[in-house]
């Protein structure tokens, strides 16, 4: 902010300088040329009365060759006094022979010996050299005795001008040096509080807390101080809901597990006193209480997502899904199902800590109440292909690794799977026991790791729930990009023996 305030207070200077100092160069500029034409006009009058009354007295010989030199050493040119039919009289310099004829010729004496210009101003080139030319006629009347051509390089009047310009261009330098201390002071004294709320909003993002910014009636604009005020409003606001928050999700935690408990039990505990027509009803709310017991422990930890904003870190997803398959499969063998394992070199990924374990455990919870008996559920790692529209800008994009867990259920429409990440949502005809806040835990916690979730039909009848995670790895053979190496096969790890697939 600093640079461009200092930026346009210097672009706003230097225009109105140039505004101000481009015509005042040139009246400038003009007045000295004028002035000079002026003391060349007033030099040839002088000569010229000087010559007429010379001539008058016949001492124009005599006289005449040291007033030509003096006047002419004088103004820096030369000056030439010529009779009446363009025949030196006086010069102060050397003619030579057909400089002397010439002067005749020359149209300011031609016009000075006519009679009809009391003054006549010129420019020309002589002898490569600019020249400015002033011819006065010698006497009055229409016939004159005589005429005094004056000329003064032009290099005089271009000097003068240049140190004219030159003055202006040092005057506008030092007042573009003196705005440009001001405007920093300026533009610093403005931008202070802007930094303070840049420093205290980061905070705020990074730790969802902020120390409150300082307000003083004599600190920035004061619109920068309103936006400071409700900065300050803002963050403290946000701060007593993120404590309530944190209350409501540790007493939550204490409150309603415990009660949850102790029903669970004292309904087992009912159950040598039920009769066998009861035995239902009982087993219907002991599955409904476990039912209530998971959705309290989903409600928690999205509270806790929420809360803590962990950094995503590099995570050994092909151990994770080891470790869960291995973990997962007596379940999934108790129920006919198998659980097949393809589990390639993607490398680490980039996740929260213990996301991609709560990932997997409740995409294969969701599989596995799905799943039909002697069917399959797959986990696969793949690395993600860019499509070829998006292949020339892979340098700029991260690596990605697809979680691919398939199963072989009844699968959902193009509008279930819409809302499959919907909180509470469950779908029609859904197996029982499910709370509908597990797809949108694996939504939540794909999102914090700077991924994404989404559910596809797969192509054996089912649901293929897809977690796409970034790479912690460089993406390889980047430098060759449009020239991938050669593809690995997999072997699958396939566990489950008696069970057919």
């Amino acid at each position: 902010m600093t640079r461009r305030l200092l930026l346009s207070y210097l672009s706003l200077a230097a225009l109105v300088l140039l505004c101000l100092e481009i015509p005042l160069g040139y009246l400038y500029s003009r007045g000295e040329r004028e002035r000079v034409i002026t003391v060349a006009e007033d030099e040839a009058e002088s000569v010229s009365a000087y010559a007429s009354l010379s001539l008058a007295a016949g001492r124009a010989e005599r006289d005449l060759p040291g007033r030509v030199a003096h006047c002419a050493a004088r103004i820096g040119g030369q000056v030439v006094v010529v009779d009446s039919v363009g025949a030196p009289i006086a010069t102060s310099h050397q003619l030579t022979p057909d400089a002397s004829r010439a002067l005749a010729s020359r149209p300011g004496i031609v016009a000075a010996l006519r009679g009809t210009s009391t003054v006549d101003v010129r420019t020309s080139t002589i002898g490569g050299v600019q020249y400015l030319s002033v011819a006065v006629p010698v006497g009055h009347g229409t016939r004159p005795e005589g005429a005094v051509w004056l000329t003064l390089p032009t290099h005089v009047v271009h000097e003068r001008v240049h140190h004219i310009w030159l003055l202006l261009a040092l005057g506008g330098l030092a007042v573009l040096t003196a705005v440009t201390f001001a405007a920093f002071a300026i533009a610093r004294w403005t931008g202070r509080p802007i930094r303070e709320l840049e420093r205290a909003t980061n905070e705020l993002a990074s730790d969802s807390r902020a120390a409150p910014i300082a307000v003083t009636v004599t600190k920035g604009p004061p619109e920068v101080r309103s936006l400071a005020a409700a900065f300050n409003r803002t963050a403290a606001r946000l701060a007593h809901l993120l404590d309530s928050q944190h209350a409501f999700a540790g007493e939550a935690s204490h409150q309603l597990k415990t009660p949850l408990a102790a029903l669970r039990l004292r309904l087992e505990n009912l159950e040598p006193n039920v009769s066998a027509r009861g035995r239902s009803s009982l087993t219907a709310a002991v599955t409904e209480t476990d039912r209530l017991a998971r959705m309290v422990e989903g409600l928690l930890a999205m509270a806790r997502l929420e809360e803590h904003a962990a950094i995503p870190g590099p995570v050994d997803v092909g151990a994770v899904c080891a470790e869960r398959h291995h973990t997962w499969t007596p379940l999934f063998a108790q129920q006919g199902v198998s659980l097949v394992l393809f589990a390639g070199g993607e490398g680490s990924v980039l996740a929260l800590p213990g996301a991609i374990e709560q990932i997997l455990d409740n995409l294969l919870s969701n599989a596995l109440r799905a799943s039909p008996p002697a069917t399959t559920v797959t986990i696969e790692l793949r690395p993600h292909t860019p499509s070829r529209r998006t292949l020339r800008d892979a340098r700029a994009r991260p690596s990605w690794v697809d979680l691919h867990v398939t199963d072989e259920g009844p699968g959902m429409t193009a509008d279930q799977r819409a809302r499959a990440f919907d909180r509470f949502w469950r779908a029609p005809g859904a197996p029982k026991g499910g709370t509908g806040l597990g797809l949108a835990l694996v939504q939540r916690l794909a999102h914090a790791s700077g991924g994404e979730a989404s559910v596809r039909a797969a192509g054996t009848g089912g649901l293929d729930a897809v977690i796409r995670l970034p790479s912690a790895l460089p993406a390889p053979g980047s430098h060759t990009l449009g020239r991938p190496g050669p593809r690995r096969r997999e072997v699958p790890t396939r566990i489950g023996a008696g069970i057919r697939p």
